[in-house]
């Protein structure tokens, strides 16, 4: 079964700050909560973001278990979005779509995530008893973080 995530946060900065963050990779990890073990094993050295761009992590999302994910950039509208897709990892299908909109407040930011389980019906149960809540935790997380890092109060 596939699932969607949908996420907004208006963020207080301007396009250049909001792309350049979200776009290099070891960003991820300030805003992936910490028990997950996420490490961006990918050396990237300032270069922009472009589509066929190929990034590897390790993360534990469950139990603790380190598992390799490998990702592919499929698509790049500068200053605008991007696409991340997951070539090998814990998904049967994971396309998460980061979209940046310039407003009179700084920029609104929008994740849109499809994702499928593998293991048919045995999936969908991990989904509904675990997986669901964990992502759920993670963009919560992520919420936090930004808050703190673009919206507090200097």
């Amino acid at each position: 079964m596939k699932y969607q995530l949908h996420r907004e946060q208006q963020l207080n900065c301007d396009i250049d700050i909001a792309w350049k963050f979200f776009c290099d990779p070891h960003n991820l990890s300030k805003i992936t909560p910490k028990d997950m073990g996420f490490v961006v094993l990918t050396q990237i050295e300032d270069k922009p973001i472009y589509e066929g761009m190929i990034i590897e992590y390790k993360v534990s999302p469950l139990f603790n278990m380190p598992i390799k994910w490998k990702s592919r950039i499929t698509q790049v509208e500068y200053h605008k979005s991007f696409t991340d897709f997951q070539e090998e990892g814990p998904y049967k299908l994971w396309n998460h779509h980061h979209e940046l909109i310039p407003n009179g407040k700084g920029v609104l930011m929008k994740d849109n995530l499809k994702y499928e389980l593998p293991f048919g019906f045995l999936g969908t149960i991990v989904h509904t008893l675990l997986v669901k809540n964990r992502l759920n935790k993670i963009f919560e997380y992520r919420f936090q973080v930004l808050e703190d890092l673009f919206n507090r109060e200097k």
